[in-house]
């Protein structure tokens, strides 16, 4: 069954009421933008979060599962954010329509996922999808085939805000149309918007009335991000003074992820701290892996009553979050954002929980999709688990050049997807094309000088080596 709430076309009085909410918040947005001066945090009060504010989850899943799995369950909705489409991997249409393993894509296997869960629980916990108005018509289209799939299925839409002049502060859009020059003048204003368009939808109240208590919300293009019952089983299982209100798992920053978000203490409060909202002297101090060691993976649960009650009195604070662009005319434009986890300040009891790195497996690049294809993992009910051959738990760093940027050209410079299980670090530059049954492993680095070509030949294995512009293959 799929229902969707809120068609973003602007006829007939449900269309207006819809551009009539967008302009509210779009105003509340911009008017607070004017008012905020200098930086919205203070590095002075800056404090490390409690000990106990941040669980391992090792001792969460201590305490085992309840007889009743299934309970919890049908208490629990799953929250994917839709919005983004897959144009930085030279895809059009919505990012979660590409295929990343054995011709299944993002939406697939969170939908089998799901349906796996309901199988095997006998349980009912529905999927929604927060579209944006660039994704909605195709994720629609395609929603089709999962009819007949044990998944509810609901989708509603972000709000539609429109972008600013940088110097005049005017929107760029003369009307509310979407076509023509004003194409460029609109955008979804980041996943903090979730809060008021999941309550105008009407969908929040309708998930409430069928007794549902918990969202868990991630990225879509987070492969890591499935539903785990210790922490749903933690959740529920609270006494109802002392309910969580949100939890947000965060996990140990690497160097990888000197930029994520990470969590603080703040005038009293758990507060999510971004990079955008250092004060530049402080950059490469909150980049430290020292001083925060954890950042957010944007894997979260939230009371559903606790988001009904905060939007009706108007008490969810987040952060705006500046986003500068360039239009294709070459005007620069900002966009007001939000993000869904700074909301964590607003609620009641939050938590946060130290997950295992395994749970934050976003795909934002080819070389991420590399990763997944590949025998690093292996793929059940929609779960990608990590291969009990790799010998040890973290994946390898891999950069591939430019000529592997948009999917098409990446999946033809592969004849099969290499051997990666025992490979540390994989950089390839240039034009490079591998051949069937390649096996790399350790330090491999691959250098196609500019109007050179390498081909590595089928049934190759590259062992710290360097591969440079004539084919030259030497000890690393």
């Amino acid at each position: 069954m799929v229902t969707c709430y809120c068609t973003q076309k602007l006829h007939g009085s449900a269309g207006e009421q819809v551009s009539k909410k967008d302009f509210e918040g779009f105003k509340n947005i911009f008017h607070r933008f004017l008012q905020v001066k200098g930086p919205s945090v203070e590095w002075i009060k800056i404090q490390r979060p409690p000990e106990d504010s941040i669980q391992p989850y090792d001792k969460i899943a201590a305490r085992g599962l309840p007889d009743n799995v299934a309970d919890s369950l049908n208490k629990l909705v799953v929250v994917k954010l839709n919005g983004g489409l897959g144009t930085s991997m030279g895809c059009k249409g919505p990012k979660s329509l590409i295929s990343v393993r054995n011709e299944n894509t993002f939406l697939d296997l969170t939908v089998q996922q799901i349906e796996h869960l309901n199988k095997t629980y006998n349980t009912d916990v529905p999927l929604v999808l927060m579209n944006s108005f660039n994704t909605d018509e195709d994720t629609k289209k395609i929603l089709q085939k999962y009819t007949h799939h044990r998944v509810k299925i609901h989708t509603f839409n972000q709000s539609r805000y429109p972008r600013i002049n940088k110097e005049s502060l005017l929107p760029v859009s003369t009307n509310l149309s979407m076509t023509g020059q004003n194409s460029e003048g609109w955008y979804p204003p980041g996943h903090g918007d979730i809060y008021a368009s999941f309550h105008n939808s009407g969908l929040l109240d309708q998930l409430i009335a069928q007794g549902k208590e918990y969202i868990f919300v991630s990225n879509i293009d987070n492969l890591g991000a499935t539903v785990d019952l210790h922490i749903l089983h933690h959740l529920v299982s609270q006494p109802n003074g002392k309910r969580c209100e949100f939890v947000m798992e965060v996990t140990d920053k690497t160097r990888a992820d000197v930029k994520g978000g990470t969590l603080i203490q703040y005038e009293g409060k758990l507060r999510l701290l971004e990079i955008a909202q250092v004060p530049k002297a402080h950059v490469d101090e909150f980049k430290s892996v020292s001083k925060f060691k954890i950042f957010n993976t944007n894997n979260l649960w939230i009371s559903l009553a606790a988001i009904k009650r905060l939007q009706e009195q108007k008490a969810i604070d987040m952060e705006i979050i500046v986003n500068p662009k360039t239009l294709d005319g070459g005007q620069n434009v900002v966009q007001l954002e939000t993000a869904v986890g700074a909301a964590i300040k607003s609620f009641d009891n939050a938590l946060g929980i130290n997950v295992p790195r395994s749970r934050f497996l976003p795909v934002k690049t080819t070389s991420d999709l590399l990763l997944v294809m590949s025998n690093l993992y292996s793929l059940d009910a929609g779960s990608l688990t990590m291969s009990p051959k790799r010998e040890f738990p973290t994946t390898p760093h891999v950069k591939l050049g430019s000529s592997f940027t948009k999917v098409q050209e990446y999946l033809t410079r592969f004849e099969s997807i290499p051997d990666m299980l025992e490979l540390d670090h994989l950089t390839v530059s240039g034009d490079v094309t591998f051949g069937k049954n390649v096996s790399l492993k350790g330090t491999v680095i691959i250098i196609a000088n500019h109007g050179d070509r390498i081909d590595i030949p089928a049934g190759s294995m590259l062992e710290n080596k360097i591969v440079s512009g004539n084919l030259r293959i030497l000890d690393h």
